[in-house]
């Protein structure tokens, strides 16, 4: 009995990381409602595992009182005093009440309330894993799909993908590999429930910071991130070291850091853009691939007006407005486009005195287009 308590102990310990002090307690608690449901007995009692010989014995819990009441629960002082003459009033004896049959009764009956506790002791242990994952990346396998929820394997738990999480572009197949975000993790009587993205901007930044070595080890920073999944995102992107490029360490040799994450979402484009705490710069750069003329400021409002030429103003805008949208969202600045015809005409370009222009060569430095 010994030895197999101990080997079924240390397994446990093993194979699902419960520590054996959790299991002992698991099982005393089981032994203690065996007890009770099996020999109807309400008595405060104690289990005693030796684990060195296996045995296991039942330990009734009685106050020392000067009358007795319920002997359940109570023993006299004069009772108690023929046990040990050292007992006194409001002390605690233990007397042994362990039946003759309580051995395999106990085993039958404690089974099943110590694999429950078992269960919930590894459900803690997952909870506990997952809730520092939130907001962070893994990749896990697709199993099964049903019509509300795709269910990706996680290793020790399964995550639900909702319908509003999966990109519109991205079929799913059991076996699949697909990296994912992980949004939400929730404590629920089932046990832990994880729910994860594949449109969330923080899968992005997350594939970046994987992918290029200056976002992980913070010499480049992601300043923002503007995403509609499957179809075009924006980052930018900040060094404080002048040394470093941040936006051609994201691009990374032949483009091949970007085409990386190009690759796992599936074709979704990507502008890369430097980042700057002049809105007039970040704005002209967030509109990339378009070349901007002007970037008129409205601090109050905090919205801008920017000039184009004619022929990017549709590049400026994007299909269905798309560009301005993300742009508008990358930077937080709302933003009104005009051509330079229009502008012209309304006399508010050129004016007295340009706060900035900008030239072929220096959008090529500041931007980065991946289709």
């Amino acid at each position: 009995m010994a030895s197999e308590l101990l080997d079924a102990l240390t397994l446990l310990e093993k194979e699902k990381g419960i520590s054996r002090e959790v299991l002992i307690e698991a099982i005393e608690a089981a032994l203690i409602s065996a007890y009770r449901r099996n020999f109807n007995q309400a008595q405060n009692v104690r289990i005693d595992i030796n684990l060195e010989n296996g045995s296991m014995r039942v330990f009734a819990r009685k106050e020392v009182v000067e009358e007795v009441f319920d002997p359940r629960l109570e023993i006299s002082l004069e009772e108690a005093q023929k046990i040990n003459p050292n007992y006194q009033v409001e002390d605690i004896v233990e007397l042994e009440v362990t039946p003759k049959e309580f051995g395999r009764i106990a085993a039958q009956t404690a089974k099943q309330v110590v694999t429950q506790r078992v269960r919930e002791a590894e459900r803690g242990i997952i909870y506990s894993e997952f809730i520092d994952r939130e907001e962070d990346i893994m990749t896990g396998i697709v199993q099964r799909q049903d019509s509300r929820f795709i269910y990706v394997s996680l290793g020790k738990i399964e995550a639900i993908l909702p319908a509003n999480e999966q990109m519109p572009n991205e079929q799913y197949k059991p076996h699949d590999r697909i990296k994912v975000y992980i949004t939400k993790v929730e404590k629920t009587t089932k046990g832990p429930q994880i729910y994860v993205s594949r449109t969330h901007p923080g899968l992005l930044k997350r594939l970046f910071e994987i992918e290029v070595p200056e976002i992980y080890d913070g010499t480049v920073e992601i300043k923002s991130v503007a995403r509609e999944a499957g179809d075009r995102s924006k980052i930018s992107v900040h060094s404080d070291n002048p040394e470093v490029d941040p936006v051609g360490s994201c691009v990374g040799p032949k483009g091949s850091r970007v085409q990386a994450v190009v690759n796992e979402l599936k074709g979704e484009k990507i502008d890369i853009v430097k980042w700057s705490d002049d809105p007039v710069v970040f704005v002209a750069n967030a509109l990339s691939p378009s070349k901007v003329l002007d970037v008129i400021v409205n601090e109050e409002e905090k919205a801008t007006t920017v000039i184009v030429p004619d022929y990017q103003l549709s590049l400026a805008i994007g299909k269905r407005g798309q560009n301005a949208r993300l742009a508008a969202k990358l930077t937080g600045w709302k933003i009104d486009i005009k051509a330079e015809s229009e502008a012209r005409e309304a006399g508010i370009y050129p004016r007295n005195e340009q706060l900035l222009t900008f030239d072929e060569e220096e959008d090529t430095e500041e931007e980065y287009t991946i289709d």
